[in-house]
């Protein structure tokens, strides 16, 4: 008999070979393309708009946290009127003497017309402000929608016909005038009407009627994403083999609905900013002498005609932060749920 020749051995010895290297090969990539958040983390960055959005978001949010800090190095507060101490500062009629606003080495972003408070640190703690009542706002609003949505959602029946006319009620009042309404109301219930009315109070009743006229349409889209849940077969599943309604809430129902908790999240925070803003313009938020986003946009209206300077710090990072996290909530809801990406 002939002995095989090399060249009939050659492709046994590479088809065990390959064998062998994809049995015995590492699958790591594998085992991500599987993991959902590892997915959309990967769509994110790539998404480059998101990434941007995403670095000045932080930004901003970092600039707030140091606030003390940053005022420390650079030297002023926000509420030390410059101009009573140098009133060579302002001109005759009570606006800053230097270019643009008054903006020099010593301050950054000039003076504020008529009083003289430092502009740079009067916008940092103004971030500090919105940012926190906005934030605080927002996690309020989102427990209370989670808990009422999914709780009608899940339960149904007449728990969830009177649930879902309450939020339709809810969601036609006009939300701004209601807001300027209650406001009042609250100081009443704490303070007397002769008393001033401490900021804690304001930023409080500020939290407190925003997640009360907010919580609506998060609990409306949970509920019906519930209803579309609970007669899944993994849910019917939870029930035969006697999982209780608390298990099967939390360990079947919340994992499958973080995605549009995390989207109506992010597009909820900058228009609780715009809205804590709006109020604060309009005197029944957060008013002067506290640094406020709102409150510098008020005051700066007051003297845009002769100087626009103490007004367009303000606006402009107001513009930037609310844009970049819009965007950021459009690049997060692209990247958990790529079909609704147009």
């Amino acid at each position: 008999m002939t002995p095989p020749t090399p060249s009939a051995a050659a492709p046994l010895e590479l088809t065990d070979e390959s064998v062998e290297k994809s049995t015995t090969s590492p699958s790591p990539k594998g085992s991500e393309s599987r993991s959902p958040g590892r997915l959309a983390w990967n769509r994110f960055k790539r998404d480059r708009t998101g990434v941007i959005s995403a670095c000045i978001v932080i930004f901003f949010f970092a600039i707030a946290l140091a606030a003390p800090l940053i005022a420390k190095v650079y030297g002023k507060d926000p509420y030390t009127t410059y101009a009573s101490q140098r009133p060579e500062l302002l001109n005759a009629f009570a606006y800053p003497a230097g270019p643009n606003g008054g903006m020099s080495s010593e301050f950054w972003f000039g003076i504020e017309p008529q009083l003289g408070r430092d502009v740079f640190t009067f916008l940092l703690y103004g971030i500090r402000t919105s940012l926190g009542i906005a934030l605080a706002a927002t996690l309020l609003t989102t427990l209370l929608g989670v808990v009422v949505g999914v709780t009608a959602g899940y339960l149904g029946g007449k728990t969830d016909y009177l649930v879902g006319r309450f939020i339709d009620i809810l969601l036609s009042f006009p939300s701004t005038l209601f807001f300027i309404a209650f406001m009042p109301v609250i100081y009443g219930l704490f303070v007397a009407p002769d008393d001033n009315i401490p900021t804690w109070l304001r930023a409080a009743a500020l939290i407190i009627v925003l997640s009360a006229f907010g919580w609506a349409s998060i609990a409306r889209l949970l509920r019906g994403q519930v209803l579309g849940l609970r007669e899944r077969e993994f849910v019917e599943a939870a029930k035969v083999t006697g999982a209780s309604p608390q298990r099967i809430v939390f360990k079947e129902l919340l994992p499958n609905l973080w995605t549009p908790i995390i989207i109506q999240s992010t597009l909820m925070l900058p228009a609780f900013v715009t809205a804590e803003a709006g109020l604060a313009f309009l005197g029944v938020g957060i008013i002067d002498p506290t640094p406020d986003w709102g409150v510098m946009i008020q005051r700066g209206a007051q003297f845009y005609t002769e100087d626009f300077t103490f007004m367009l710090f303000p606006g402009l990072a107001m513009v930037i932060f609310v844009l970049a996290f819009n965007l950021l909530g459009d690049s997060v809801r692209d990247a958990l749920d790529p079909k609704s990406k147009r």
